[in-house]
C-alpha cells in the first residue's frame, strides 16, 4: 500500500484544499454519488442549469442579451432542448474577436482565471472563468480520472508540454512534492536524451498514472520497447488533447500491460467526456457540460459524425453557450455497463478539418485513411496526409525497417481505391512527424472545405 498516498487523500490533500478555501474535494465527493443517476434525472439536472445560465447571461452580459433580443430568443421563451437549438453558434472567431465584451457584468475580471489556446492556428483564444467554476470542474477532472484505476494522492508521470508548476517558483515545486507528486517530460524537449532520462526517473519512482497527449505517450512507449531495460507498469493510463489513434493504443497498451483511457476536454470548457473502466465508449461530463453533435444544421443522430457544440454550465465569469469546438464526434444511444448514468459518445472522429472530401463527394475521416494506410501498407511506420486540393494530396511517410518498392505500389492503390483514378500525389520521407506549436500532432490535414467546417453565420457580428 502506498502510505503517502492514503495520507494525502485523508490529511494532506484535505487540509490543502481547507487552506486554499476550495470545495473541490467536497463537490468531488457528491460526483462520486451523482454520476450512478438515472438518464432522466441527470438530463433534468442539466436542463436546470441550462435555464439557469441563460438568464444569467442574459441579465449580465450585454452582448448576449442583444443578440437573444435580436433573433427573439428571450431565455424565459426557452422551455426545451429544441428551443435551445434555435439559438446561435458560437465559434472560435466570436471569442477573439468578442472576448473581453463577453464577461459577465456580475464579476470584477481581475478575480477570474484566464485560459489560452491557439490550436493549430496560432491564433490565441482567451476564456476568463469564475473560480467556482474552476473548482467544480477541478472535481469533474478528478473523479473522471479516477476511473483510470489510479487514485488521487497517486504518484503520475506526465508527458506534457511546459509544466505549470515551473512557472510559480517555490510553491508550486513544494505543491507538486507534497501533493501532486508529478514527474515530467516536456512534451517540447523530445529528444532521445530526454526520454532516457524520464525513463529512467520513472523506474526509480514508479507512477501509478502515465497521463499526456495520445502521440507523445506513444512515442514514449516506443522507445521504451525498443530500449528493452525499463520495467514499470502503472495503474493507469490516460490519453487526452488529441485523438488516440487504435494503432497507438495498442501499443502503449502492449508495453505498459495497461488500458489506456482516453479522455477528451480542451482548453475553453475543460473535461469533455471520458471512458471509464469497461472502455465502451467516453462518458459525457454531463455535470461540467451539454454536448450537442451537429451535422448541415440538424442534430446528428446516434451512430452519425457530428460537429461537437458544447455548453459550459459551471462557467458564470464569462458564458459559453453553444461553442463550436472545431472537432466531430459519434453519439452512443447505448448505456454502459458500468452503471453510471452519464451518456457516452461512441468515438471521437477527429477535427473538423481532418476530413477527406473525395472528387466523388464522399466524406472520409482522416483516422480512419490514416490508420488505413500505415496498418495495411508494409513499411509506413507513420503518415501524415495533407490534402491540398479535392484531387491533390501529399503524404509525409516515416519509413520503416521494410520500406521498399512494395510500400510505394501500395500508396498508389491506395490513392486509386480510395479517392479515385483522377487524383495527384506526392510522398515526402521524413524522420519524423511535425509537431504542431502545441506540442501535439495532427495526422491528417485537410484544406478542402466540408460540411463539418462550414459554419452558420457567426453568432456577433
Amino acid at each position: 500500500m502506498d502510505w503517502h498516498a492514503a495520507f494525502i487523500r485523508t490529511m494532506i490533500g484535505p487540509l490543502w484544499a481547507k487552506w486554499e478555501k476550495s470545495p473541490y474535494l467536497a463537490h468531488y465527493r457528491s460526483l462520486l454519488r451523482t454520476q450512478y443517476d438515472s438518464p432522466e434525472i441527470i438530463r433534468a439536472r442539466q436542463w436546470d442549469k441550462i435555464q439557469s445560465l441563460l438568464h444569467h447571461a442574459y441579465a449580465t452580459v450585454p452582448i448576449y442579451r442583444e443578440r437573444f433580443d435580436q433573433t427573439g430568443l428571450h431565455p424565459g421563451r426557452i422551455q426545451s432542448p429544441e428551443d435551445f437549438q434555435r439559438l446561435p453558434i458560437l465559434t472560435k472567431t466570436d471569442l477573439r474577436r468578442h472576448g473581453p465584451a463577453m464577461v459577465s457584468k456580475q464579476f470584477d475580471p481581475k478575480t477570474l482565471h484566464v485560459k489560452k489556446t491557439s490550436g493549430s492556428t496560432g491564433v490565441a483564444v482567451e476564456v476568463h472563468i469564475d473560480d467556482a467554476a474552476m473548482q467544480w470542474k477541478r472535481a469533474c477532472t478528478l473523479r473522471s480520472d479516477e476511473w483510470s484505476g489510479w487514485r488521487f494522492g497517486e504518484p503520475v508521470a506526465k508527458i506534457w508540454g511546459n509544466p505549470e508548476y515551473l512557472a510559480r517558483g517555490w510553491r508550486g515545486r513544494l505543491r507538486n512534492a507534497v501533493l501532486d507528486r508529478a514527474t515530467y517530460l516536456d512534451t517540447l524537449k523530445m529528444d532521445e536524451d530526454a526520454l532516457r532520462r524520464f525513463a529512467e526517473q520513472l523506474q526509480r519512482r514508479l507512477p501509478a498514472l502515465l497521463f499526456g497527449h495520445a502521440h507523445s505517450i506513444f512515442l514514449f512507449a516506443e522507445f521504451v520497447r525498443k530500449a528493452g531495460r525499463y520495467r514499470f507498469q502503472p495503474k493507469g493510463i490516460i490519453s487526452t488533447a488529441m485523438v488516440l489513434h487504435a494503432w497507438q493504443r495498442r501499443v502503449i497498451e502492449d508495453v505498459f500491460a495497461c488500458r489506456v483511457t482516453n479522455r477528451y476536454g480542451c482548453e475553453e470548457v475543460s473535461l469533455i467526456a471520458c471512458e471509464c473502466e469497461y472502455h465502451q465508449g467516453l462518458h459525457i461530463n454531463s455535470d461540467g457540460v451539454f454536448l450537442e453533435l451537429e451535422r448541415d444544421g440538424v442534430p446528428a443522430a446516434p451512430g452519425e459524425p457530428g460537429s461537437i457544440l458544447v455548453t459550459d454550465l459551471a462557467n458564470r465569469g464569462m458564458p459559453i453557450i453553444r461553442y463550436k469546438v472545431g472537432d466531430v464526434a459519434v453519439l452512443s444511444d447505448a448505456r454502459c455497463p458500468c452503471g453510471r448514468g452519464l451518456p457516452l459518445l461512441n468515438r471521437l472522429e477527429g477535427r473538423e478539418a481532418d476530413y477527406v472530401v473525395t472528387p466523388r463527394g464522399e466524406l472520409i475521416s482522416g483516422i480512419s485513411l490514416t490508420e488505413n494506410f500505415a496498418l495495411q501498407i508494409p513499411g509506413i511506420a507513420q503518415m501524415q496526409l495533407i490534402q491540398e486540393a479535392v484531387d491533390r494530396f501529399v503524404f509525409r511517410i516515416v519509413r520503416g525497417p521494410d520500406f521498399g518498392p512494395v510500400t510505394v505500389a501500395g500508396v498508389q492503390q491506395k490513392v486509386r481505391e480510395r479517392f479515385g483514378p483522377d487524383v495527384s500525389f506526392a510522398c515526402e520521407y521524413v524522420d519524423e512527424i511535425p509537431q504542431e506549436p502545441s506540442g501535439k500532432y495532427r495526422f491528417c490535414i485537410s484544406r478542402v472545405p466540408n460540411p463539418f467546417t462550414r459554419s452558420r453565420e457567426e453568432v456577433f457580428s
